[in-house]
């Protein structure tokens, strides 16, 4: 039997059979691991598929169907939650805060930290601070878990809703006019 025939005479895998597959989340938690302990570094799916040994788009699905956010998202909410834990237990400044948790520029962290948590990040460092009526009392995990912000929607998907559907979408549905000559 050729491996063409091999092939097309096994039995395909669902999507659900490669979530109960443990080789599978293993490969994937060593990527989400990873994504952890350096969130303050790019991570391109590229990247994560190379440490998970999958291909990229296998990586992508499965990263989503096993976590329930794709890999971005994931990211975005790690670097938000230690940005948030930042503002709230130093004194660093926030420029220092955004380089530190990954953003290269201070107005994309800003934009992006406002449209996930819905405050600036000097108004959360206050509002945090404020709110703490005596350190320690609170466990870390317990605060971690209370302030995770909820990406399950996209940020633009957010900022569309925010406005109203005052937003336009950033393609046009008229035809260009045809230019002569």
């Amino acid at each position: 039997m050729s491996a063409r025939e091999e092939f097309d005479a096994a039995p395909s895998a669902t999507p659900a059979d490669a979530l109960e597959d443990p080789a599978l989340l293993r490969r994937l938690l060593r990527a989400k691991d990873r994504m952890d302990a350096a969130s303050h570094e790019a991570w391109p799916v590229r990247r994560l598929a190379a440490v998970s040994g999958v291909s990229e788009a296998h990586f992508a699905r499965s990263f989503k169907r096993a976590f329930g956010l794709p890999p971005h998202r994931y990211l975005l909410s790690r670097r938000i939650e230690q940005a948030t834990t930042l503002l709230r237990d130093t004194d660093l400044a926030i420029t220092d805060i955004a380089f530190a948790t990954g953003w290269e520029s201070l107005g994309t962290f800003g934009r992006i930290f406002r449209d996930i948590t819905g405050t600036s990040p000097s108004a959360m460092r206050v509002a945090a601070r404020a709110s703490v009526a005596e350190p320690g009392s609170v466990p870390a995990c317990v605060l971690k878990a209370a302030q995770r912000p909820d990406l399950t929607m996209a940020v633009l998907e957010k900022r569309r809703r925010a406005a109203k559907a005052t937003v336009r979408p950033s393609t046009s549905t008229r035809p260009k006019a045809r230019e002569t000559g």
